[in-house]
């Protein structure tokens, strides 16, 4: 098959391009790099600023680029915003891929009109980023993504694209439930693609005397993920258990620090407010480490998991959190068995050539 992959979050396209391509599939990933992440891509979609000149540099790139994406047996879009230009652009491309290629599909691998839609309402979810136990968090926040995807038109391009698009991928549970009532026959829950086999399983072999809990700071989104709660849960399991505690906090650093630190750690803290672990998650179970985060017991009827569910799951709030933290301190001797399972489940459900054959049934 002939394959577009265009737009970039957390690598999914570039490791899904690496899965098809040693199946004997041409693939071409064309993407900005995920912004500031640059990562690597086939043809480059980037804008330098958001300035006159820059932008008026960056459209005429992408409309030449664009001309050419003719032929292709799938398209496959990672979001509504698959290019850095406005809405409009984004609606002339979208139109254009449909009609010179064969299947275009649309990606639900980020925020989007109706993910926010979902996260308004108690309909779909116990709790989201936008509320917990009923009562709304982040709000201003939070109000940035209401502005951009409610009753504006990027709503009205969602909509049209996935009315219009050959199916519908989701790669989170969260944005799967998001779109499955209204898109019941052609949405698809995929997992996140990794190639396991580049990534150092670090076991944790013996009972760790003191046990070292990682958590990474991002100031600008740290309510956003609940990291601030997290923080915060951490220190009291500090105070109460000096002794058997060690604490790793990083922030604003490299990649290849923040990589080396995390390898030093037993347990990994991760988003609180999802319900399925994302990139950075997997990553961590991947190495070996102990995630506590987004593992909701039914995300796993979706991945078809029944024996093997090593996420220590927390409920959005600091009080679940520390429970969490101290049941690992007073039972740290688990934690070798958690980590041989949580390297498990990720080769079983995430592997980049088993997900690409999920992909290759869906789209086909």
């Amino acid at each position: 098959m002939k394959i577009l992959l265009i737009g970039e979050y957390s690598r999914v396209h570039l490791t899904l391009a690496e899965g098809l391509r040693s199946m004997g599939h041409e693939v071409v990933v064309a993407s900005d790099g995920d912004g500031f992440k640059n990562y690597p891509r086939d043809i480059d979609l980037s804008r330098k600023s958001s300035g006159i000149i820059d932008t008026l540099t960056s459209l005429i790139s992408v409309l030449g680029k664009f001309k050419k994406f003719k032929g292709y047996d799938v398209v496959q879009l990672i979001n509504p915003c698959f290019t850095t230009q406005n809405v409009k652009v984004n609606n002339y491309l979208y139109k254009k891929l449909k009609k010179n290629n064969k299947k275009v599909f649309l990606g639900a691998f980020g925020d989007d009109s109706y993910w926010v839609k979902a996260c308004l309402g108690n309909e779909i979810f116990d709790y989201s980023e936008f509320f917990v136990d009923g009562k709304p968090i982040n709000v201003d926040f939070n109000q940035r993504f209401i502005d951009k995807w409610i009753n504006t038109p990027l709503e009205d391009s969602n909509v049209m694209m996935a009315n219009t698009s050959d199916g519908i991928v989701a790669c989170l549970y969260e944005y799967y439930v998001a779109y499955e009532p209204f898109f019941k026959d052609k949405v698809r829950y995929i997992p996140l693609p990794l190639n396991t086999s580049e990534i150092e399983f670090q076991p944790i072999a013996d009972e760790p005397e003191k046990v070292n809990f990682f958590i990474g700071i991002n100031k600008v989104r740290e309510k956003f993920k609940g990291t601030d709660v997290m923080e915060r849960a951490l220190a009291r399991v500090k105070d109460k258990y000096p002794d058997r505690v060690i604490v790793t906090r990083v922030e604003s650093v490299s990649y290849d620090v923040y990589q080396k630190l995390m390898s030093e750690a037993h347990v990994v803290l991760d988003q609180l407010y999802s319900h399925t672990p994302a990139m950075n998650a997997l990553l961590a179970m991947a190495q070996g480490k102990v995630l506590i985060g987004g593992g909701e017991p039914y995300i796993y009827d979706l991945y078809g998991e029944y024996d093997n569910r090593p996420i220590i799951n927390v409920h959005p709030t600091e009080d679940d959190v520390f429970e969490k933290l101290e049941w690992i301190v007073l039972n740290k001797k688990q934690i070798p068995e958690i980590s041989r399972k949580s390297r498990e489940f990720v080769e079983k459900n995430h592997d980049f050539l088993t997900v690409s054959k999920k992909y290759l049934d869906f789209w086909k």
